[in-house]
């Protein structure tokens, strides 16, 4: 790929978060093809190239220590014609891993960033989780200190969709220990060790998964957490949408019938609780 008359590419390049195979064809085409692999850890990196036969060419560690260094060191070689792969250790590169800098400075060099799709932890536990995934924030790691842990934890335990959170194996125990203490009924899923040998996904409240995992010596591996969404504010957030509704068509001039047809519609709900909302709306005058 590389010539001195271009400025080369950058390639952010999803790696398996387990299983090796899990890479796509065009992944390992692009490995084989760039001139520099900036990974957050070379072993790693090595392991996955010597599975698959790549020959081990340069590879620029790249991980949060040495990210600002590094960064423009590797825009320059961009800059000089080189194509780079980017990986982290496991999973979509700038999820939760570094990459953000380089991207932002090629970005503002004008240089070709190319994402090359593939696994991620966050995407596979939502999808085999059973939690609803229409709508879904993923918070990242959760934070560390037990002030600003429990703080979090009191604003996505209200939230009216899946929140999806990384937590590590030394601290889910006490994260688990606060979350009991927090939100004793909560619903929360934990998936460990996704596509590896252990692979697991655990359900219940806090105490339920503490015990389970204390119990049989499961805290260890990586871990996904998910936060079922709340359904107190799940209801408030559909209220709050039929309301908006209701009142928008009513201020349109429709009768009542017409008002409540045209609701139905739009939210699903029951054609009885429409009705009954829109009663409530329309006595008001």
């Amino acid at each position: 790929m590389h010539s001195s008359e271009r400025i080369g590419k950058l390639y952010i390049v999803a790696t398996p978060i387990g299983n090796l195979e899990d890479i796509t064809f065009r992944a390992l085409k692009v490995l084989k093809e760039v001139d520099l692999i900036a990974c957050e850890d070379t072993r790693r990196t090595i392991k996955l190239l010597n599975y698959y036969k790549i020959p081990v060419k340069k590879l620029v560690p790249y991980h949060e220590h040495n990210e600002r260094k590094v960064s423009k060191k590797l825009i320059k070689e961009l800059l000089s014609g080189k194509d780079i792969a980017l990986v982290s250790d496991a999973g979509t590169p700038c999820i939760s891993d570094p990459g953000y800098r380089i991207v932002s400075l090629a970005r503002e060099k004008k240089i070709d960033v190319i994402p090359i799709p593939g696994a991620s932890a966050v995407i596979a536990a939502l999808s085999a989780s059973g939690f609803p995934t229409d709508r879904f924030l993923f918070v990242g790691f959760l934070p560390k200190k037990e002030l600003q842990l429990k703080k979090t934890i009191k604003e996505i335990s209200k939230l009216p969709y899946t929140v999806v959170a990384y937590e590590s194996p030394h601290r889910l125990e006490k994260t688990l220990k606060i979350l009991k203490e927090m939100i004793p009924e909560k619903k929360i899923g934990i998936y460990r060790e996704i596509t590896k040998l252990n692979e697991e996904f655990l359900e219940g409240n806090p105490g339920k998964l503490l015990n389970e995992l204390t119990l049989e010596d499961k805290l260890k591996g990586e871990f996904v957490l998910l936060f079922y969404p709340s359904k107190e504010e799940k209801e408030n957030e559909n209220e709050k949408s039929l309301d908006e509704i209701l009142l928008q068509l009513k201020e349109e001039g429709n009768s009542l019938k017409t008002t409540v047809k045209e609701a139905c519609q739009r939210t699903g709900l029951p054609k009885n609780e429409v009705y009954k909302r829109a009663l409530e709306l329309f006595s008001r005058d």
